[in-house]
C-alpha cells in the first residue's frame, strides 16, 4: 500500500508519497487551487493501491479533502501531534514541508485507526453558525463593558444592572435618557446602544435558525437532559461525524473525558486528562452540572459516587465520562436516522 502525506497550506500542497515502510518515493508541490487539486490526482494515478493522510488542519485542507473526495479517492486525518515523534524519527533534520508531509505519511502507516474523512454535511454548517454566534456575543460583550464605562461617566450610580444591557427594553430607554445629552462622550455611548442593538438581534436570530437546523439533525441528543439547542449544535458541531470514532471510547479520548493511566510497577492509577477537545469537553460539562439540578438520574449517579468516597470534583468528572458515552450512543442514533431516508431515496432510484 502507498500512502500519500500531504502538508497543506494557503497557497501550496505539498505531497511525499511512502511505501508501507515509510521510505519517500516521489514528492510534488501543487498550488492549493482547484486546478493544483487536479494536477496532485494525475500524479498520485502512477501509485496503485494508495491512500492519502491529511494533517487534520481542515482550515487549511478541507479544500483539497473535498476534492479528493469528490475524485473516489480515499483520504484519512493525521492529528498533528502525531508528527512530532514521526519528526524526531527522521534520519533529515530540520522541518520543511516535504519532511512535514513525510511525517504525515509515517503517522498513518503507523496509526492504523485513523479517522476517515468524509464530505462536509449539516455539521459543518452548524458549527459554522455556532462559531459566528459566539464571535458576537463576543463583540457584544465588549461593546457593553465600553458602554457601561460611559454611563459612569456620564451619570455615576446610575447604570444599568448586571446582564441587563441586552435587553430590548434597557436600551430603549438608555436610547431616550442619551437622546438630548451633549459632547462626545454622550455620542459614543449612542453609537454603543445602537451598535449593541444591532448585534442582539443577529443573536437572537442565529439562535433561532441554530436551534431549526439541531431539531432535524440531532434529534435523539436533544432528549438527552440537560442538553439544550446551543449545546447540541456545539456538541455536533465539533464532533464533525461521529462516524468517525470507532467506538465510545475512541469519542472519550477526542473530547477528554477518558481519564489518563499512570502506572508505577503494580500501583495502577488515572489522572485527569488535560488533552482533548476542550470545547466538547466543556459542553459535556454543561450537561452534567444541569443534570445535577434537574435531572434524577444524574443526582442518584453523583450521590452513588460520594457515597464510594469520591469527591464533588471526581463525581462530576465520572459524571461527564458516563454522558460522553451517552452522547456517542444518541449522535450514532441520530445519524442512522438521516442515513435512512437517502438510502431509501436510493433503494426506489
Amino acid at each position: 500500500m502507498i500512502v500519500i502525506g500531504v502538508d497543506s497550506h494557503k497557497r501550496t500542497h505539498t505531497a511525499v508519497a511512502a511505501d508501507e515502510t515509510g521510505r519517500q518515493l516521489a514528492e510534488v508541490t501543487v498550488a492549493a487551487t482547484s486546478a493544483g487539486h487536479l494536477e496532485l490526482v494525475r500524479w498520485a494515478g502512477r501509485f496503485t493501491g494508495r491512500r492519502w493522510a491529511l494533517e487534520d488542519c481542515r482550515h487549511l485542507s478541507r479544500g483539497l479533502s473535498g476534492d479528493l473526495l469528490r475524485a473516489g479517492e480515499a483520504v484519512v486525518r493525521v492529528p498533528p501531534k502525531l508528527m512530532a515523534g514521526a519528526r524526531r524519527s527522521s534520519r533529515e533534520p530540520g522541518k520543511s514541508d516535504p519532511i512535514d508531509a513525510l511525517a504525515v505519511a509515517r503517522a498513518a502507516l503507523r496509526e492504523p485507526d485513523l479517522p476517515v474523512a468524509t464530505l462536509d454535511g449539516e455539521e459543518r454548517e452548524l458549527r459554522l453558525l455556532v462559531d459566528h454566534r459566539e464571535d458576537l456575543v463576543g463583540e457584544r460583550t465588549r461593546a457593553v463593558n465600553r458602554l457601561r464605562w460611559h454611563l459612569h461617566e456620564l451619570d455615576p450610580g446610575n447604570e444599568p444592572g448586571l446582564r441587563a444591557l441586552d435587553r430590548a427594553v434597557v436600551l430603549a430607554a438608555l436610547d431616550a435618557r442619551l437622546a438630548g445629552a451633549p459632547g462626545t462622550v454622550a455620542r459614543i455611548a449612542r453609537e454603543l446602544v445602537t451598535h449593541i442593538r444591532d448585534l442582539t438581534r443577529t443573536i437572537d436570530g442565529l439562535e433561532r435558525e441554530i436551534a431549526r437546523l439541531v431539531v432535524g439533525v440531532a434529534p435523539a441528543l436533544l432528549a438527552l437532559p440537560g442538553c439544550g439547542h446551543l449545546t447540541a449544535a456545539k456538541i455536533v458541531g465539533e464532533t464533525a461525524g461521529v462516524g468517525r470514532f470507532r467506538s465510545a471510547a475512541a469519542f472519550a479520548r477526542h473530547n477528554g473525558t477518558a481519564p489518563v493511566p499512570v502506572w508505577s510497577g503494580n500501583d495502577e492509577r488515572n489522572r485527569l486528562s488535560r488533552t482533548g477537545n476542550r470545547q466538547l469537553n466543556v459542553a459535556l460539562h454543561r450537561i452534567a452540572i444541569t443534570q445535577m439540578r434537574i435531572d434524577e438520574r444524574g443526582k442518584t449517579y453523583l450521590e452513588h459516587r460520594r457515597a464510594a468516597g469520591d469527591t464533588k470534583t471526581g463525581a462530576i468528572r465520572a459524571l461527564r465520562r458516563r454522558i460522553s458515552d451517552e452522547v456517542y450512543r444518541r449522535l450514532r442514533q441520530d445519524e442512522r436516522l438521516r442515513a435512512t431516508p437517502r438510502a431509501a431515496l436510493a433503494a426506489a432510484a
